[in-house]
């Protein structure tokens, strides 16, 4: 058995739920991918300080 089918079958709960709940993450997701972005276009240019500001900002 694959190791990705067998941690499936080990997290059968988990996955059911997010199969079948009807919530889900989009938003926060979203979001993560926003600063992950910014983090991008920032690489190597400045610190923490000017990420926070844009973070907040955007």
């Amino acid at each position: 058995m694959p190791i990705f089918v067998s941690g499936l079958d080990r997290d059968l709960d988990v996955v059911t739920a997010g199969l079948t709940l009807p919530w889900n993450s989009g938003i926060i997701e979203d979001h993560v991918s926003c600063v992950e972005m910014m983090e991008r276009q920032m690489y190597g240019r400045a610190g923490f300080a000017l990420l926070r500001k844009r973070v907040l900002l955007a």
